[in-house]
């Protein structure tokens, strides 16, 4: 841990703060998690190990619950997995991931201590539990999950007080960080990882945090999984600098970033961003008409309420995998925002987003490339230029432009979308990776567009026709835009 150092940060308690000048891009440290575990939802269709999504996954044979890819996986998962499958086995099910996170946590301390690693800055009983805290609804699931812990863990263990339960499961709710799935996509399990629970939060931070399980090709040997987080910086940061991470997606509003920090981690946002209220104005702007006239505010606030609206209802088909409703849902909000809602309007650019990847996923790629590049556009206006949701949603957009047929601007955007993903994921992510490949494919198809462009349609209607056009990836239901886990 050379770049940083445990400070007491002026009304946040412990925090990091920079020990030498880092740039964008620097690993500030990595780590593994102390433990993790898939989603109760993901169980089925998430190997147990290496987090990879199957179609088709072994189960253990003792327990009947874990699921791996094959028996590399396996062999690799049983030094964590043998104490919880003697116990599920026990206890006749499987329980919540909260108790199996906790459980996975507790037998790694019996067995390494509360200090696992030379590397490792603070012990779970120094970190923040906030139970009591804990109101209404959620306090009422926070003791239904001790009384679950006290029944599945085995009496061959050590034996646990309620306090010592109540502190692990508070930790958990306060600090579980998502992981992500093999390919960095989408949200499939949750782990604790010590040292970062020390890094503050800031609504514009200087860092940001991602889940890397090493290139492929590292995967693919004996080791299966590098499972591991990895701090690095957005852009300079001195020494003696707080370092920082955000723990809510910025493109929220002022207000409700700081009910959702208050809820989920029981503090008061006093950032700059917050507390300034910085480009508020924008996410809720009305569009500027010809002349530079403005749509009247009570136009704008009447379309802002239709939205919302529109938002829970385009969610709910979502969720049920009804995509025709989604896009209907869409297509007729859009047509409202239209000429009413700036480009940077938050639920304007909501819609910009589901349309563009829901129609992507039913093969409308032209229509699909319009609603991209529009996201693209606001995003560029209210997100740092090196945040990793930029990256993601340019990504995005260059292949559906790539895929339309509109070489020129896809490959744009693709380097442009590798050039940020190269300091928030680094070269040797899985995303990175298949970027570089796309990069030097778009490069090499726009070299042959700019010599022949009749050729060059004629040769990918060819290559179309040949090739079957394959389905994109069916849209995530959670996909990774909170890096902490939200109740």
């Amino acid at each position: 841990m050379e770049c940083v150092e445990v400070f007491d940060s002026p009304g946040k308690g412990r925090g990091l703060r920079a020990s030498r000048e880092l740039w964008a891009g620097d690993v500030l440290f990595a780590e593994p998690p102390l433990a993790s575990v898939v989603f109760d939802s993901h169980v089925s269709n998430v190997c147990h190990s290496c987090y990879r999504r199957q179609e088709k996954l072994q189960r253990c044979g003792q327990c009947r619950f874990a699921q791996y890819c094959d028996r590399t996986c396996q062999r690799a998962a049983w030094e964590e997995h043998k104490q919880e499958c003697a116990a599920i086995k026990s206890y006749g099910k499987a329980p919540s991931e909260n108790v199996r996170l906790a459980a996975r946590i507790m037998w790694r301390i019996d067995k390494e201590g509360s200090v696992v690693s030379d590397m490792q800055l603070t012990t779970l009983d120094d970190l923040e539990d906030h139970i009591y805290d804990i109101v209404g609804d959620d306090l009422k699931d926070f003791k239904v999950d001790i009384h679950n812990f006290l029944d599945y863990w085995p009496r061959t263990s050590k034996q646990r007080t309620v306090d010592s339960v109540s502190h692990i499961l508070g930790v958990i709710n306060c600090n579980g960080f998502m992981v992500s799935d093999q390919r960095g996509l989408q949200a499939v399990g949750v782990g604790l990882f010590p040292n970062l629970c020390l890094v503050n939060h800031d609504c514009w931070p200087n860092c940001t945090v991602i889940l890397n399980h090493g290139n492929q090709s590292a995967v693919d040997t004996m080791y299966h999984s590098q499972k591991r987080i990895e701090l690095r910086a957005l852009g300079k940061i001195s020494p003696g600098d707080e370092v920082t991470v955000s723990y809510v997606d910025y493109l929220n509003l002022s207000e409700d970033r700081r009910r959702l920090l208050k809820q989920q981690y029981f503090f008061d946002c006093t950032c700059e961003n917050c507390t300034n209220k910085t480009k508020d104005d924008l996410k809720m702007a009305g569009a500027e008409l010809e002349g530079g006239e403005k749509v009247p505010e009570e136009k704008v606030k009447e379309i802002t309420e239709y939205s919302r609206a529109m938002v829970e209802k385009m969610e709910k088909a979502r969720l049920e995998a009804n995509y025709n409703e989604v896009v209907k849902i869409c297509r007729e909000c859009v047509q409202k925002q239209e000429n009413v809602l700036a480009d940077t309007h938050i639920y304007q650019l909501r819609m910009w987003c589901t349309l563009s990847e829901v129609l992507s996923y039913l093969q409308f790629v032209d229509e699909a490339s319009t609603y991209a590049r529009k996201m693209v556009e606001g995003y560029q206006k209210l997100y740092h230029p090196n945040n990793a949701q930029l990256g993601m949603a340019t990504m995005r957009a260059g292949v559906t432009h790539w895929q339309a047929g509109l070489i020129e601007v896809g490959h744009g955007m693709i380097c442009k979308a590798y050039a940020i993903l190269l300091i928030t994921h680094g070269p040797t992510h899985p995303i990175t990776k298949d970027l570089e490949a796309m990069r030097v494919q778009t490069e090499m198809e726009l070299r042959m567009f700019k010599q022949n462009e009749y050729v060059y349609h004629s040769m990918r209607e060819a290559a179309l026709q040949n090739q079957p056009m394959k389905m994109m990836a069916e849209p995530a239901a959670e996909s990774i835009k909170n890096l902490f886990r939200r109740k």
